[in-house]
């Protein structure tokens, strides 16, 4: 083991696939040159396949695997808590998501997440399942042995975000706790008959963490929203002890993300793995690229590309957003599977959850803020006091109505002196 939208979507995809006959016969061709070109940018990584629980490794699907997992730092969904547990503080709406993934063969995963927050406070939790059936036959062809192959993990997520306010969006950090397991069915021995807990010899439970931090700010922006077009993140994860002296996946992860414009996002993630048991034997860095488009308000697309050793990948995936349910399709091409349709195709479908009020809550402060402004402009300074304290009853982080209220301050201050020194003048 140890090297060991739907619609639109179809529309989409078929445009790069040949059709017909061709596709029929020209399949393999084109995976074996896709295939040969990806191991020819990054070769071949020596200590890959020495850590333990792969499944870790494995997203559930969702935006961040149309992304090609580089998501740390976009992290505007669910899909953050396999990537940074930052996100939960910074997430604009409560979400309820389940996905399936179509790995290797008849390897499936299966997932389920929820997150919410209150105010500057994220809370989140969910639980992946990677299963494959284990069939063992002797030498006649007759059947051994047989159950499944399974590995799980549950996580809890908190994080909360500081220093928050109307111009800078703060930093977030958050924890998520991870439990993992391992279950491998009985196998028979050279004579074909099945040792009694074998399999529960080769199984295994591990504890782990992964810490993240996330920020967003402006920079470069070419258009108008209060929304902030940079985002930066780095995480740690798969923190944890050895598990039967194989170590778990850790990796350091630095991330970037841009909106030039606002339909679009760039991101790019960096990956350290570090080998907790011998830093020497280590996996080589890699990269992940990624960007998604807005082509509509309900209908958007995803591209990205990870650079690996020995296990590049091109991704595409696409999502439907309506109203209350997001559906995110996404299909993967990598070294580890040939290019059929149903192959590396994952589902997700998220349900929103409402923001608790928060949006009504921004507007209210708003429009308290500009009837201060107005009964300002009229010079009703007692009127427009009273509108930005309660701006500020409202969200203590209202920096223009703060910024307003000090101005008004400074204001009166001055008017008291050229009072004084009028009355000094005579």
């Amino acid at each position: 083991m140890n090297r060991h939208k739907l619609l639109l979507f179809g529309l989409f995809f078929s445009c790069f696939l040949p059709h017909g006959g061709v596709w029929a016969a020209d399949s393999q061709d084109n995976y074996g040159n896709v295939a040969d070109y990806l191991e020819s940018i990054y070769g071949i990584d020596d200590n890959a396949g020495l850590t333990a629980f792969p499944v870790l490794n494995i997203p559930m699907g969702g935006s961040s695997g149309g992304m090609a997992s580089a998501f740390s730092a976009v992290s505007d969904d669910i899909s953050f808590i396999e990537f940074n547990p930052a996100g939960s503080s910074m997430l604009a709406k409560s979400e309820l998501a389940f996905f399936h993934n179509n790995w290797i063969a008849d390897t499936k995963i299966e997932g389920l997440a929820y997150a919410t927050r209150f105010g500057n406070l994220g809370l989140a939790a969910g639980i992946k399942w990677l299963y494959t059936p284990f069939t063992e036959y002797n030498i006649y062809g007759e059947r051994v042995s047989n159950g499944y192959y399974s590995e799980g993990v549950a996580t809890l997520n908190t994080s909360y975000n500081f220093l928050s306010g109307y111009y800078f969006s703060g930093v977030s950090v958050g924890l998520n706790l991870k439990g993992a397991f391992r279950v491998m069915p009985d196998y028979a021995d050279k004579d074909y008959e099945i040792i009694k807990g074998s399999g529960w010899s080769q199984s295994a439970v591990m504890g782990m963490a992964d810490i993240g931090a996330l920020t967003r700010f402006n920079f470069l922006k070419l258009y108008s929203a209060r929304d902030k077009n940079t985002s930066a993140a780095i995480v740690i994860k798969n923190l944890g002890p050895p598990s039967m002296d194989e170590p778990l996946p850790t990796a350091i992860n630095t991330a970037l993300a841009y909106k030039p414009i606002r339909p679009l996002i760039i991101s790019a993630d960096f990956f350290c793995p570090i080998n907790m048991m011998d830093i020497t034997l280590s996996e080589r860095p890699y990269f992940a690229f990624g960007t998604s488009v807005n082509i509509t308000n309900f209908f958007s697309m995803r591209a990205g590309t990870m650079i690996k050793a020995g296990s590049s990948l091109v991704s595409i995936g696409s999502a439907i957003n309506l109203s209350k349910i997001s559906v995110d399709v996404n299909y993967t091409l990598d070294l580890l599977t040939q290019m059929q349709p149903l192959n590396r195709v994952s589902l997700a479908v998220r349900f929103d959850l409402g923001d608790g009020g928060r949006k009504q809550k921004a507007e209210e402060v708003n429009e308290l803020y500009l009837k201060g402004v107005e009964a300002y402009s009229q010079s009703n300074y007692d009127e427009a006091k009273y509108y930005w304290e309660e701006a500020l009853k409202l969200d203590r982080r209202f920096d223009p109505a703060r910024e307003s209220l000090e101005m008004l301050y400074n204001r009166r201050l001055l008017e008291e002196r050229i009072e004084d020194m009028h009355r000094l003048s005579f």
